[in-house]
């Protein structure tokens, strides 16, 4: 059973977002996507005051099977990365999401509703199996 929290919102793409009370958005990879990674060695993460368009790839994850795209959830600006990961990537592989990676401010807050809930993103990430 894929673990989806049911507070996050979630990409097609394996990312989850969740609304800060700053109007940020945390956006980390799902616990569908760690598994299928396996154990992360490296992240490269986006810039803070990097402007990015929704879909667009703004990382890699790199792990001992693969490497993978993070992807943009919503166009926005990033405002911080999560510096405590620097040297545990391995926090991910524990809990997909307690480790967020970085933190965006999105151009149009209503985007966040574009994506997708739990019982959606878990039917595509069962699918895909």
């Amino acid at each position: 059973m894929i673990k989806t929290p049911q507070d996050l919102k979630y990409t097609p793409t394996h990312e989850w977002v969740r609304a800060e009370p700053d109007g940020t958005l945390a956006v980390g990879i799902t616990d569908f996507a760690q598994e299928a990674l396996g154990d992360i060695v490296f992240v490269e993460l986006p810039k803070p005051g990097a402007k990015v368009s929704a879909g667009a790839a703004v990382g890699v994850v790199e792990s001992v099977k693969a490497a993978s795209d993070i992807y943009a959830p919503v166009s926005g600006e990033v405002t911080a990365v999560n510096e405590a990961l620097a040297d545990h990537w391995e926090a991910i592989n524990r809990d997909a999401f307690a480790a967020w990676l970085y933190r965006l401010r999105p151009d149009d807050p209503g985007d966040l509703a574009r994506l997708l809930d739990a019982a959606a993103y878990a039917a595509a990430a069962e699918r895909s199996r």
